[in-house]
Formats: structure tokens, sequence, C-alpha cells
């Protein structure tokens, strides 16, 4: 049986424990300050013991893409060199590190934020097809702008070749391997579902031609980037809403992880997301006090388009939080039946919150949200609590009863659609933060 200590291989790499820094936005640009951003944000995490970290999604074109302001873009080797000073970082304290690559496609801010499209006309939304009937009908209300350019089969083939270009860059910089944004509404998951992909070329159609963008961005990162570690989000779509017929199944997110070991993946992390950039991904509370931030209001209002559009975006947000509120593991069901279905690693994250849930599904044990005896995965992530805890590590691999202080309120979340960084501003977490920094609990050096 696995515990939280032990070391994991993953495509030949030794990550020397099973507890991974999960994707976040660190919003940290391409400026000048770019690459200290990333060491102040990331360096913490390995230095208290992580063993692996995901670096948030970074965009594998010079311009577009970006489902966030603050998205950084490793599409020039430039650039991309002087992230070595990041990857050393991280390698002194003994961690690894795998940079996610992203392009979000719809999800971008040329579909959503108002402001950006304003101030970049000529910016083309990329689409795998046409924009499905739901997503035309908020068009027509106004509260989305779709304009998309559908890619050709010659443009999709290119857009791999952005991946392949970009993590050999990577990987030159000293990232020890790359994770692919293969959820969470970017352009991989789009490829990937029947509810975005009507294409009638090698790219859509059956599950298999579906897959097939995945398929090919594994090869042009193999082609250029060798033999590195590669793992993917696989989504499966179940929290999508009703009016969605066409949507990826759990059973068909289990079936796209089978597929993609036998394609060469390394590792997988099943996610269940929505079709839709909602609160399925950021489970929890409303985060009232982000939008009742006065600070913020205004560029709420310019991300959204108008004051209206603030409110209704917040309104959204309320309900979502009683849709999808706090749960415990909610990927552990999805995990499980993938880790039954293939023999490389499966990670798990999202909502996992304290050290015996930790414990529990990586060495088996009947609780959470199956009675299934055996293990669920074989790595356990958090993102948002390392928001509020940024040295989370030391006290999760120094006590077996360890519990984050994060509370799910999401009140780090919703400011970054003005690119705030990511952080915590909720005070009865910095509190509870302050006084475990006083009684010392987070001195231990991984």
């Amino acid at each position: 049986m696995a515990t939280l200590e032990d070391p994991i291989e993953i495509g030949g790499v030794t990550v020397r424990n099973r507890l991974y820094r999960a994707p976040l936005l660190e919003c940290a640009g391409n400026g000048p300050d770019a690459v200290d951003t990333l060491i102040d944000d990331l360096e913490p995490a390995a230095e208290s013991g992580v063993g692996l970290i995901f670096q948030g999604a970074v965009i594998v074109r010079e311009e577009g893409g970006c489902a966030a302001p603050g998205m950084t873009h490793v599409a020039h080797p430039d650039f991309v060199s002087r992230l070595e000073r990041l990857t050393d970082r991280i390698h002194d304290h003994g961690g690894r590190i795998f940079a996610q690559l992203e392009h979000g496609g719809l999800r971008s801010m040329e579909t959503w934020h108002a402001e950006f499209r304003a101030q970049n006309p000529g910016l083309e939304q990329l689409a795998v097809s046409r924009p499905p009937w739901q997503l035309q009908v908020l068009d027509r209300l106004g509260l989305l702008s779709f304009d998309p350019h559908v890619l050709s089969t010659d443009e999709v083939y290119e857009l791999a070749a952005d991946f392949g270009r970009s993590a050999a860059w990577l990987v030159d910089a000293g990232y020890d391997g790359l994770h692919i944004s293969g959820a969470n509404m970017g352009i991989v998951q789009q490829f990937c579902s029947p509810f975005y992909n009507h294409r009638e070329d090698e790219f859509g159609g059956s599950p298999e031609a579906r897959l097939a963008f995945l398929a090919l961005v594994h090869d042009e990162i193999r082609d250029r980037a060798g033999d590195v570690p590669l793992t993917t989000k696989v989504p499966a779509e179940t929290p999508a809403p009703p009016v969605v017929r066409r949507k990826l199944s759990l059973a068909d997110g289990v079936e796209l992880a089978r597929r993609l070991e036998r394609i060469g993946y390394d590792a997988v992390v099943p996610v269940q997301t929505s079709v839709t950039w909602d609160m399925s991904i950021v489970r929890g509370k409303y985060p009232k006090r982000a939008w009742a931030h006065e600070g913020f209001r205004g560029e709420y209002d310019a991300a959204f388009g108008s004051a209206w559009r603030r409110r209704l975006v917040a309104a959204g947000n309320r309900l979502q939080s009683l849709q999808y509120p706090t749960e415990p593991a909610w990927n552990e069901t999805f995990c499980r039946r993938v880790r039954e279905a293939v023999s490389i690693p499966v990670l798990a994250e999202g909502g996992i919150r304290d050290r015996t849930e930790m414990d529990r599904l990586l060495a088996g044990g009947v609780g959470g949200r199956t009675n299934e005896p055996g293990p669920a995965c074989d790595m356990v992530g958090m993102a948002r609590p390392f928001y509020a805890e940024p040295r989370l590590a030391a006290r999760l691999l120094d006590s077996p009863a360890t519990r984050v202080v994060c509370e799910s309120c999401n009140n780090c979340t919703v400011p970054q659609v003005t690119g705030a960084p990511g952080m915590c501003r909720t005070p009865s977490v910095l509190r509870a933060r302050g006084e475990l920094e006083r009684a010392g609990a987070y001195d231990h050096e991984g």
C-alpha cells in the first residue's frame, strides 16, 4: 500500500513523494518580473516538501489563447530560456516541475473579456467547430461574443506543432515533464468533446477521431522534446447543464484514459468538468467577499462589459455554488474507475483537504464517496489550498491529522478575471495561517 511519503516514477522520472501542487493561475505574464513572480509562487511548495509541481497553464502561441489575464506565453525561446532560473530553484529543493501547456480556444479572453476584445480587434477566436447552439443563444442574448475562426485541418496540425515547439524549449529550460491541459474547457477538451467537436475531417466524428488531436500533440512533443514524461488531464463532462445532451460521460472519460495510455501518455489526471466556464471546477462557497470588493468593481465591469453583466455573472456564481457545493474528493469515483482500466499512474485532485483523505485515496479503504476498498489513485494533489498556505506541504508531510486552512470560499479565484494575482484574501483563513506560522508549523524543509 502506498503512502504519501513513498516515491513514484512517472515516465522514467522519479518523484520523491506522492504529493503534488495542482495547476493554478500564477498571473506572472511575460514581463521583466515574470520569472521572479513564478519563483515567489512556486518555490515555497518545493522548499516545504512537495514532490511534483504543475506550473499553471502556459500558452503555446504568441498571441491569444489566454483564459484569464496575466497568463504566461511560452511561444518564444528567448523568454522560455529565462525560466531555467525557476527550474533550478525547484531542483535545489529536490522537487520536480512539469509545465501545463494550454490554448483556451473558445474559452479564451477573445470571447468573454470585453475590454480585451476592444483592445485587440484583430485577434481571432480559434474554434474546433462552429459554436454549439447553446452558446449561440448566449451570443444572441449579448452575454458572450462569438465570431470564431474554425481551424482548418492544416491549422490543427500547426497548433499541435506549437505544443511541440513550446515543449522542447521548456525541456531545454530544465522542466522535468509536460502536462497537457486536457480539461477545464480549453481547446484540448473542445477537440475531445462531442459538445464542441462537429468536424468532418480526421479530427472529428468518432470518439477515436476526437482524440486524434491529443495523439498528434503527443507525437509532436516526442519528436521535438524527446522521451520526456508526458501527462494530461482527462475530462468527463458529467457536471454539464441538462440542456447539453452531447457530452463525455464517465464511461467515455475512462475510455479516453485507456486510449491515451496506448498512445503513450505516462500519467493521467481524471477531472469531472463542465462544458462551460462555471464553478464545477472550483466547487465551494459563493465568493461574496470578492464580488463585494469595491477595488475590483470597475475592473469587473471592464472585463464583463458593463455593471449589469457583472451582476449577472455574480448571480450565476451564487446559483452555481448551490449546484456545486464543496464535496470531499469529488473526482474519486472517476479516478478509481480509470485506475482500474490503466496501468500508468492516476493522479487525483479536486476537494482533497486533509491528510486522512489523502492516505485513504492512496492506500485504499472504504469511506468518502465510495465503499470500494482499493486505492483510488497513485498521487494526490491540491490547488487552492496552496494560495492559502504556500508552504502547506510541511504540515501535510509532518502530521497524519493535518487539515488545510482553506475554506473553499473562492475569494481567491474571482479577482483573477481582472488579472489580480492568485492569493488568499479571506481574513479568517489568513489569521489561521498566521497562527500556524507563529507556532513554527511551516519551518520544516523538504
